[in-house]
């Protein structure tokens, strides 16, 4: 029988095992190997297994502690929401608690908010396909209580923009800013963008719809297409294909081997046609970047004002997620497989960033726009995720849901005007 004090010195190494291996997964993604945990630790590699029987296992383990802080949040809201405080505070605290709780379980964020690679056993496919349902419902109806106070207009879609909150509180986890100033703040800045709108002067549909800049958005949208139909079939029949599994399995994953069983082709047929797993990943990846670059660059030089220009940014973004979902799915596998160590999360996101901060500071001059942040870079990162929604919410409420929750939220705001 072992003794109390055998069980807490177990109980110990367990939970440094799990620290030690939250913090390795968050810094170097799921390639980081038991042995490197086991060694962090100072601990031999088969006292890791009198813990723990696999690297899943410790990933499993994680996930569900991340889920139950989650839900701890949840019922807090819950119970606070009949408490004394505004309905807009209590938005805005329970944005930043999920905030804070992406942050103190990335490692679990990064294994769950995505698709789970396909070589993943039961129980992790299980755990990490789970929705965090308490923490949308708690949102759902800290937003409900806001709409029944008059703190939040009639006619936008809450449970949209429940699932969307929470999503763009977790996301902050995602990229790195503990040497960013005023980081600490970015929480609140985007939960003040949904709420208050950036536009000083909230535009109607009718305004949005019929500018320039939409236009000019919609024309590159209708392009995207076009280089397609003058591919060699066999080409983009592979190419296709090699979207489809390095979306679903992650680049790292998936094999040629793999890509060749999909296409119904041999081997060495891939080889021939496309060359190398590196090469055709990198003939996929163009199209995502090229697709952004092409719509950013003809809206913001557009004849329209700052506010439509947003709009219609957001609206190359939800049709960027539609057309390209596939590039997005491995883009987002990569940020599982090797987390970012900086806030930058594409490869043209610096330029995106910059041309944003360039937009906003172009709406100010103008009395157009309004953003609060310590800085040019946090006011412009603060609203970058908000002016994108990521593809599974997309995909249920329809492009156009998408872009009027945008324009309800990010320009307009969720709450009435004085």
């Amino acid at each position: 029988m072992r003794s109390g004090a055998n069980v807490s010195v177990d109980g110990a190494r367990r939970a440094e095992i799990l620290e030690t291996a939250a913090r390795l997964f968050a810094s170097s993604g799921l390639r980081t190997s038991l042995k490197q945990i086991a060694d962090a630790c100072g601990i031999l590699p088969g006292s890791l297994y009198h813990h723990f029987d696999s690297k899943e296992a410790i990933v499993v383990e994680l996930i569900e502690r991340y889920r139950l802080d989650l839900d701890h949040i949840a019922k807090q809201a819950l119970d606070d929401l009949h408490g004394p405080e505004p309905v807009p505070e209590k938005i805005l605290a329970l944005g930043e608690a999920i905030a804070a709780c992406g942050a103190r379980h990335r490692a679990a964020v990064l294994q769950s908010f995505y698709e789970p690679p396909s070589s993943a056993g039961d129980q992790l496919v299980r755990v990490a396909q789970l929705t965090p349902t308490a923490i949308e419902t708690a949102m759902l109806e800290t937003l409900r209580a806001g709409r029944d106070t008059g703190d939040i207009r009639p006619g936008i879609d809450l449970e949209t923009l429940a699932e969307r909150l929470c999503e763009t509180m977790l996301y902050i986890s995602l990229g790195e800013f503990r040497d960013v100033r005023g980081a600490d703040q970015l929480p609140a800045l985007r939960c003040h963008i949904v709420l208050d709108g950036v536009a000083v002067r909230p535009p109607d549909d009718a305004e949005l719809d019929g500018s320039s800049a939409l236009a000019a958005a919609q024309q590159v949208i209708d392009s995207w297409g076009a280089a397609d139909e003058h591919e060699d079939p066999r080409v983009a029949h592979l190419r296709a294909v090699a979207r489809t599994e390095f979306g679903r399995r992650g680049y790292e994953a998936t094999t040629v081997r793999d890509i060749a069983a999909a296409a119904g082709l041999s081997t060495g047929s891939v080889y021939r046609t496309i060359g190398s797993k590196d090469e055709l990943l990198a003939s996929i990846m163009g199209a995502l970047p090229d697709a952004v670059a092409s719509g950013w660059t003809s809206v913001l030089a557009s004849d329209a004002t700052s506010v439509e220009k947003l709009d219609a940014l957001m609206w190359v973004n939800v049709n960027v997620v539609l057309r390209f979902s596939d590039e997005y799915n491995i883009q987002l596998a990569w940020l599982r497989e090797s987390p970012p160590s900086t806030s930058d999360l594409g490869q043209n996101f610096p330029t995106l960033l910059r041309e944003l901060k360039a937009l906003l500071a172009e709406g100010a001059r103008a009395g157009e726009l309004r953003i609060e942040g310590p800085s040019a870079d946090l006011r412009a990162w603060s609203l970058f995720d908000p002016m994108w929604m990521h593809e599974n919410l997309v995909r249920r409420v329809g492009a156009r849901a998408a872009l009027s929750l945008g324009r309800d939220t990010v320009l307009r705001g969720a709450a009435p005007r004085a």
